[in-house]
């Protein structure tokens, strides 16, 4: 900053404010070289000056014994003014006595009567100036510019600086965010989300002062507050939502909260926040729930879910993600005929053992590793059916699943029809379950991209139907090639008639469609023949078999063929 306002020509103005003409034209023939230099008679006339704001200035050389008025009334007048107040200011006096008093009203520095040392005048001079205005860059960066509360990494160094003369408090640390702030901005434009942040920023300043804890607001919609432990959680998040209702009570704002109470004094204040934040997001979308906090066994379930992560990798290159294959049979006969499979991933851990899939499918659909996970099982069923079919001359068409993000993905039909190509399979064999909460993201690019498989020829079904996303409607638009009924319908029909009625209404919509419908957990020759009764085409559950690895896949082949 120096060597640019060196080379650029810029010049500081300095006020001198003096009643003795001698003593101004000492300073000003003294500082002129290197300021712009104006003057003033008396406390009055620089508080004028000072306050028309025509320059900005960079320092104040004050002399105290003044008339009109003198050296002290100005100084508490600048004290007063928020913007006068960050100016610096150096005293120019000969009494000690005057000094104590100087510095509790403001004053950085003095220079003692009479200015018989001037390179000592400039000197201090140029060393206060760039002093204060270190400050001021460090004050910009130090806090937020909309909400004034502090940024990150001041955030974080001023915790270590509490810890360092504190060691021995209980302290917390709170992480909040707005849930959906995009829609905020989005409905109601920038400034009403703005105003928002603001109010947030209001409130938690109110609720947690300088005695009570510090915050920050970083990465847009999150606030951060370092507190002392003991905390009404509950009551701060009413207190918070209660005060947005007031202020913007047509935004509509939800937040949620995530405490890492008693924080562990050897983690680092970095952790602290990962950890509280980790709490935050893990309620992201959770209705039921607005605070989550962070305990030991949130720890231990983030660090196997880490785990998880970073073997996937190393879990395909080893095939330690095994593909698994449930039969599906055909029951309008008087013998079940296999009729296809289902592709279901298993993860076959070499420190964890077995892994549920419920552990990993809901980790990799959050994070995006599903794309990968999917595109494994594809490879492995592709070659597998490819195997089958070249081994036993029989076609046994398999399912596998097509996640919401990879409807997106641009190269998809190219991927499948590489797939088929490199296996030697026809493109019926290989068919796509989309999920019914897909059709819900989307509806008009997902119809385009499912006519665009079907006119390759793939067959579509619809997983989960009656799992409470679609509507009717919807069916008439999408084109699917056969619906797979909810579970749940199954493990419920015997149970009331209104689980009854729904299957039946699924099987009537499947009919009018002329599409099939394939009822999945199929456990009892009693639910087989219910369904077989009210017209259902195909089943797979555990009546026939759980799913099982490849190799033991193939009995139901053998059987098949009368091997």
């Amino acid at each position: 900053m120096h060597s640019y306002r060196e080379t650029s020509g810029l010049r500081r103005h300095i006020l001198i404010v003096d009643d003795e003409l001698i003593n101004r034209e000492i300073l000003g023939n003294l500082l002129q070289q290197d300021y712009e230099v104006h003057f003033a008679e008396n406390g009055k006339q620089a508080l004028d000056i000072l306050l028309k704001r025509e320059h900005i200035y960079s320092l104040v050389l004050l002399d105290l014994l003044m008339p009109v008025m003198d050296g002290f009334e100005l100084l508490e007048k600048i004290k007063a003014d928020d913007v006068l107040k960050t100016i610096p200011i150096i005293v120019m006096t000969s009494e000690k006595d005057a000094e104590v008093r100087s510095i509790k009203l403001g004053a950085a520095d003095f220079i003692t009567k009479p200015y018989d040392m001037p390179e000592v005048i400039l000197a201090r001079c140029e060393r206060i100036i760039e002093l204060q205005e270190d400050k001021s860059l460090i004050r910009a960066a130090e806090k937020d510019h909309l909400t004034g509360l502090y940024t990150k990494d001041f955030f974080t160094q001023y915790i270590k600086q509490i810890e360092k003369y504190n060691p021995e408090n209980h302290m917390d640390l709170m992480v909040i965010n707005v849930e959906h702030f995009h829609l905020i901005n989005e409905l109601y434009g920038r400034s009403e989300g703005d105003k928002v942040l603001k109010c947030i920023a209001d409130l938690l300043s109110q609720i947690f002062d300088d005695t009570q804890g510090i915050r920050c607001r970083t990465e847009a919609d999150y606030f951060y507050v370092y507190s002392k432990n003991g905390t009404d959680y509950d009551k701060t998040l009413l207190t918070l939502l209660e005060g947005l209702t007031d202020r913007v009570p047509d935004s509509h704002v939800r937040l949620r909260m995530g405490v890492y109470p008693d924080v562990d004094k050897e983690l680092i204040a970095e952790n602290w926040i990962d950890r509280a934040k980790t709490a935050c997001d893990r309620i992201r979308g959770d209705y039921s729930r607005h605070i989550a906090y962070y305990n030991n066994e949130f720890y231990e379930k983030a660090k196997y879910q880490e785990k998880l992560i970073n073997d996937i990798d190393k879990a395909i290159l080893s095939k330690d993600l095994i593909v698994y294959y449930q039969p599906k049979y055909s029951i309008q006969g008087d013998t079940p005929k296999l009729r296809s499979a289902e592709a279901l991933i298993r993860w076959k851990h070499p420190e964890l053992g077995m892994i549920s899939p419920g552990d990993f499918i809901p980790l990799f659909e959050s994070n995006g590793l599903i794309q990968k996970l999917d595109r494994y099982v594809w490879k492995e069923a592709a070659r597998q059916v490819g195997e089958w079919k070249r081994e036993y001359g029989l076609s046994v068409p398999v399912s596998v699943n097509v996640s919401r993000m990879d409807i997106y993905y641009p190269k998809l039909r190219d991927d499948f029809i590489d797939l088929l190509s490199s296996n030697g399979l026809e493109n019926n064999e290989l068919m796509l379950e989309i999920t019914e909460s897909a059709y819900a993201d989307n509806a008009d690019q997902l119809v385009n991209v499912i006519e665009n498989l079907r006119s390759d020829g793939f067959m579509i079904e619809m997983d989960d139907f009656g799992s409470g996303y679609s509507s009717l409607n919807m069916l008439t638009t999408i084109p699917i090639d056969a619906l797979k009924m909810d579970m749940k319908f199954i493990r419920n029909m015997q149970k009331d008639e209104k689980s009854m009625k729904l299957v039946e209404l699924v099987l009537d919509i499947a009919k009018f469609l002329q599409v099939p419908v394939i009822a999945e957990g199929v456990e009892t020759e009693e639910q087989l023949m219910l369904l077989k009764e009210r017209g259902c085409d195909i089943i797979q559950g555990y009546y026939f078999s759980k799913p099982v690895p490849p190799e033991d896949f193939t009995q139901f082949i053998k059987k098949e063929l009368g091997q």
